[in-house]
């Protein structure tokens, strides 16, 4: 999710900067030690893609994780971006020029919405946890509304950990480069929060040594 106008949440970290937007893949090469590309196809093996599936991809920034999400589609299939930069809007609709299936519509995942129709899969990376909470329950019911019944919601983010544990490195890291509400959303429990807004069957599949996860619920 990313903005090139004032920030609605100030002390938000998916609210980005023009620079930061032009340059976010390469900046989340270096993040991750060049890491990135595999991580991210590791967790997007797991979704479980299925040739003909409809897919929302929430806070979708260039499109890189929807070319790779396309890979496992048919013609049937069909992948739905949303962001709110439209310096993202750029990069998605030239990553993904040769997907006649990817489309991308410019909204904030943060707000209410209605889109046509409904998806079988829903995927939100490393953007719900740069929210104010109770802004976190808005994408939360943006994403139950659009599923369809028995669709999946995949959330790849932080996990649940104690920052006072972490070693000392990862802990400088995760304390300088991320935001305020994040230190707020590793403390949550969020299979309880989805269960508290009807989701269910919860399967949690780790990376980056437990500090990464991928949560999948069921509607």
């Amino acid at each position: 999710m990313n903005s090139e106008t004032d920030k609605i949440y100030p002390d938000s970290g998916v609210e980005l900067t023009t620079l930061t937007a032009k340059n976010y893949d390469n900046i989340m090469n270096i993040a991750t030690l060049g890491f990135y590309r595999s991580f991210i196809s590791r967790a997007i093996r797991e979704m479980g893609i299925q040739p003909g599936d409809k897919i929302l991809d929430l806070g979708c920034g260039t499109g890189r994780n929807t070319c790779i999400m396309e890979t496992y589609l048919d013609d049937a299939g069909e992948i739905t971006g949303m962001d709110i930069s439209p310096v993202m809007e750029r990069q998605f609709t030239k990553k993904c020029a040769k997907y006649q299936n990817a489309n991308f519509v410019r909204q904030r995942v943060d707000l209410p919405f209605s889109l046509s129709g409904q998806f079988d899969k829903i995927f939100i990376s490393f953007v719900i946890h740069g929210f104010p909470h109770q802004v976190r329950q808005t994408v939360i019911e943006n994403i139950y509304t659009h599923l369809k019944p028995g669709g999946l919601f995949f959330m790849l983010d932080f996990a649940e950990f104690d920052m006072s544990k972490m070693p000392p490195l990862y802990r400088f890291i995760f304390k300088t480069i991320e935001c305020k509400y994040a230190f707020d959303f590793i403390e949550r429990d969020w299979k309880q929060i989805l269960g508290d807004n009807n989701f269910a069957d919860f399967e949690e599949f780790y990376f980056f040594k437990k500090y990464v996860r991928l949560l999948k619920a069921k509607k």
